[in-house]
């Protein structure tokens, strides 16, 4: 039986790990793995010639060449849902925080740590009011992005008694009937930007949503609007997030991504990338991602991929080996294929196939052994990226 390596990058919680068996080679040295765990930190999949599979253990993968993986065939995945309590409770927090001048009191009282009681005691009197601050319920919250941390925010708000608006240009089903009633769902970015008392970014990080909050849409928001990004930092232009600071048009901005432009303005709150630095989230993220790890390699399925379809398949009894075949998505391939290992007299028991628009992916049982001359001439074809046999006698 096939033994696989695994490279554990970044630190992966250990009730993620103790799920490889003792088919699994684990290591944070390992050289040639066939499959990475990682976090944060940058990943170049042309480092790794063996290399079959990522797990981000997280939600986002712009540290990740997901374009070079997907040329080479190797599948990315993430795992989203993993952290979002955690994140979506944090964000409560900071807005807290903000709405509240938490952070200018706490420092101010430990100004006072030289003065006696008393002294203290007339001097926290004398200056309270500086730090008065409102609540959140009754202010409208507008959440941009509805994937479940977005969806969690947005409900959130709707507990707290906040006016609560959403919107996605993409939603996906799943997450829209998690939304509570209270939710008003938006059809256009504008009823959300010129409603917001309190703006929250939930989108993906990608060459879409890059610099998507800018001066154009910043503009658009009610004066003195808190913005809070626990997003991604590359979704707003700090430049622009400055000058609104300066104009008023912001009151505060709030995020979990440090820029060296925003870090020393009074009205910018920011946490070191804590939003799924739980025990909890780092767990949940670790088993997920181990576990769809295990059904990539161990049976060739694919679920929480940003660069495959998703396709899982259960082999049947009397399945000698399973042959996945990833190509480009164009026409005839699954002709092909079939045509190809049938002519070299291998009965095929069973043909799934799924695409993303981009990516083929086919998973191809067999009652036979496949040689490696028909993998070959599968391999041969110039859609085909790669190849892989998974036996099972």
């Amino acid at each position: 039986m096939e033994k696989f390596r695994i490279k554990i990058v970044n630190k992966i919680a250990k009730e993620g790990l103790a799920l490889f068996g003792e088919r699994y080679q684990v290591s944070t040295e390992e050289k040639d793995p066939h499959a990475l765990i990682v976090r944060s930190t940058k990943i170049d999949t042309d480092d790794y010639p063996s290399l079959l599979a990522v797990a981000r253990a997280g939600a986002g993968v712009n540290n990740i060449t997901v374009d070079k993986a997907t040329a080479s065939g190797m599948c990315v995945f993430n795992t989203p849902g993993a952290n979002s309590n955690a994140v979506a409770e944090l964000v409560f927090v900071m807005a807290g925080i903000g709405a509240r001048n938490i952070h200018r009191g706490i420092e101010f009282c430990r100004g006072l740590a030289s003065l006696n009681d008393n002294e203290l005691s007339k001097e926290v009197e004398a200056q309270k009011a500086a730090f008065r601050g409102y609540e959140l319920a009754g202010k409208t919250l507008g959440v941009l992005g509805l994937g479940q941390i977005g969806v969690r925010v947005a409900n959130g708000g709707a507990r707290r008694q906040m006016r609560t608006f959403g919107f996605d240009p993409n939603p996906a089903l799943a997450n829209i009937h998690m939304l509570s009633p209270k939710v008003i769902l938006c059809r256009s970015l504008n009823e959300v930007i010129e409603n917001a008392d309190i703006l929250s970014l939930h989108m993906p990080y990608n060459d879409k949503t890059k610099g998507f909050m800018n001066k154009a849409l910043l503009d658009r928001l009610p004066d003195g609007t808190m913005l809070i990004n626990y997003a991604r930092g590359g979704v707003v232009v700090d430049e622009d997030i400055l000058a609104a600071l300066e104009s008023g048009k912001l009151s505060c901005y709030i995020t979990d991504f440090p820029s060296v432009t925003l870090i020393g303005h009074p009205n910018v709150i920011t946490s070191p990338h804590l939003g799924a630095s739980t025990e909890e989230s780092e767990e949940h993220c670790a088993t997920m991602a181990v576990k769809e790890l295990k059904n990539f390699l161990e049976r060739g399925s694919v679920t929480h991929s940003v660069n495959f379809p998703t396709i899982e398949s259960i082999s049947r009894d009397g399945v000698h080996s399973r042959l996945i075949m990833i190509n480009h998505d164009k026409p005839g391939m699954i002709g092909f294929a079939s045509q190809t290992i049938g002519s070299h007299g291998i009965n095929i028991a069973s043909y799934l196939n799924e695409s993303n628009g981009r990516v083929g992916y086919n998973i191809i049982d067999l009652e036979g052994a496949i040689s490696a001359e028909v993998i070959s001439l599968i391999e041969e074809h110039p859609d085909v990226i790669r190849t892989r046999v998974i036996r099972y006698r």
